[in-house]
């Protein structure tokens, strides 16, 4: 199983042509979170980066951040339903998952949290991440919450839940949250993210 990674410290470069994210297939899942902006930036990084990325979003993410902005800047078609076969005739997360070389959910919710913990699979997204084999394939999640969500007991529970399952956990930062809070639970930055994804592919 990957090496789990803490949150890289400021930015980083771009992966260099050949390098360890070129031609791999990476699964990035988008829940409903305002952090869902930073993926965006993420999703860019990545495909220049020469990644393959397919990106899944929930329900709830679209009200953030449309589909077609994650179509042009991964250049590949978006999944917002379990119930759609956009590339193929099996069923999409077991094809999906069993292609990935990695898989990331960012922002990673509580409720998404809460989901992966009890092995619930109502969205897309926590669909795709639930058939991947977490022995050969790493998962990141990268939670974000108001700082009194991520420190409930409930939430600190399923986030230990889920280490010891082998998900790996990705921040989160202190720092301003859109709630106007300052504290726990902003989302890792994208240079983070990118850096988080790099070590755990071998880079």
């Amino acid at each position: 199983m990957a090496k789990r990674t803490s949150t890289g410290k400021g930015a980083v470069g771009g992966d260099a042509p050949g390098g360890v994210l070129r031609g791999k297939r990476i699964i990035v899942g988008v829940t409903g979170g305002i952090a869902a902006y930073k993926t965006a930036m993420l999703v860019s990084r990545l495909a220049q980066a020469g990644a393959e990325v397919t990106v899944a979003m929930t329900e709830a993410a679209v009200k953030f951040v449309t589909p077609l902005t994650f179509q042009a800047l991964s250049g590949r078609p978006v999944y917002t339903s379990a119930w759609e076969h956009i590339e193929s005739n099996d069923p999409q997360h077991i094809s999906l998952a069993g292609a990935a070389d990695a898989a990331i959910i960012a922002p990673c919710t509580m409720d998404c949290l809460s989901k992966l913990a009890t092995g619930r699979t109502d969205d897309v997204a926590t669909l795709i991440v639930s058939a991947i084999d977490r022995r050969k394939t790493p998962v990141l999640l990268a939670p974000a919450m108001n700082t009194v969500m991520w420190a409930q007991a409930s939430n600190q529970r399923n986030v230990a839940t889920l280490k010891r399952d082998g998900f790996v956990i990705v921040g989160p930062n202190d720092g301003w949250q859109a709630c106007r809070n300052v504290g726990s639970g902003r989302m890792s930055e994208p240079d983070e993210l990118f850096a988080a994804l790099t070590h755990a592919l071998g880079g």
